[in-house]
């Protein structure tokens, strides 16, 4: 049996659907049921919270594989999961963590997922690390700036980076959760191609079919505003605006071929999941949905 939490995120709604289609026997841990109405019926869903450790047990209780993704930049939620793990028998986890912990010197986003790794190796059950670099859904960010003024908030200027597809990184996940050998492994993945953010959106602005302004952040209050437009804990704004001075300086981009090694496959591109996205964005625009061009009033 798999355990899957963070399931109704944009990772963990892609490996639910990937499991589902495998015929994997799993069940679903999530807070708020509602959330969970368009993941597949045969899921089975158990109600509790990584932050109320009372609530694990009914979800653990029988589970030998478990995805862990801890939400927030706590620990808490990785301990209780851990607990529960050991308690109920856990034979191996596969735990969601960040390419920032191979920062030299880590970052502050580096350190949150570095302690969590340390939590999930001295636990004693075998594990996979998963070391993602940014999403490609991060590019969901710009719409509040879209819609206010069809402009998107560039704070890396010159500096590149490899988004890759969540569901890139559900598929890693559903390979090392139901098939051998990846135990004590750790996979850092990317996508195939570097981007500047300004490229990132001429290829958006090209799947949409209109024309978006880049603007650059000019102070560290629009860097967090770019991630979080209602704002961020102190803590979290702090390595926000410190993430984004890294990611300025790296020219070149971290890149790896881990998941076309793993997958057999190349990574979805970012134009492909700009074309699957773009009404979105039109919407956000004011440009009718399949359409280009102003949305019409009549």
């Amino acid at each position: 049996m798999l355990l899957v939490t963070g399931a109704t995120g944009n990772i963990g709604r892609e490996l639910v659907r990937q499991l589902d289609a495998q015929g994997a026997e799993f069940r679903i841990l999530v807070r708020d049921p509602d959330r969970a109405a368009g993941l597949p019926g045969r899921a089975e869903r158990i109600v509790g919270d990584l932050g109320e450790p009372a609530t694990l047990p009914p979800a653990f209780d029988g589970a030998d594989r478990l995805f862990l993704l801890p939400a927030g930049i706590g620990i808490d939620h990785t301990r209780h999961a851990l607990a529960a793990a050991l308690a109920a028998g856990v034979r191996h986890i596969v735990h969601l963590s960040s390419c920032n912990v191979l920062g030299d010197p880590m970052p502050a986003m580096g350190r949150w997922h570095h302690e969590r790794e340390t939590l999930v190796r001295a636990c004693g059950i075998p594990a996979t690390f998963l070391r993602p670099g940014g999403f490609m859904t991060n590019a969901l960010d710009w719409l509040p700036t879209l819609r206010e003024a069809g402009y998107v908030l560039d704070p890396a200027g010159p500096g590149r980076y490899a988004p890759i597809d969540p569901a890139d990184i559900a598929a890693v996940a559903a390979l090392a959760l139901t098939e051998d050998g990846h135990r004590g492994a750790e996979y850092t993945l990317t996508g195939a191609e570097t981007f500047t953010l300004a490229e990132q959106v001429g290829v958006l602005a090209a799947a949409v079919g209109a024309g978006i302004e880049v603007r650059p952040v000019t102070t560290p209050a629009e860097a967090v505003r770019f991630r979080f437009p209602g704002g961020a804990p102190p803590a979290l704004a702090e390595a926000l605006v410190e993430g984004f001075t890294r990611m300025r300086a790296d020219t070149v981009g971290l890149r790896t071929d881990t998941v076309e090694r793993l997958l057999a496959r190349k990574p979805r591109t970012f134009a492909d999941w700009c074309t699957a996205h773009a009404d979105v964005f039109r919407r956000a625009l004011g440009i009718r949905p399949g359409t280009s061009g102003p949305e019409s009033s009549g």
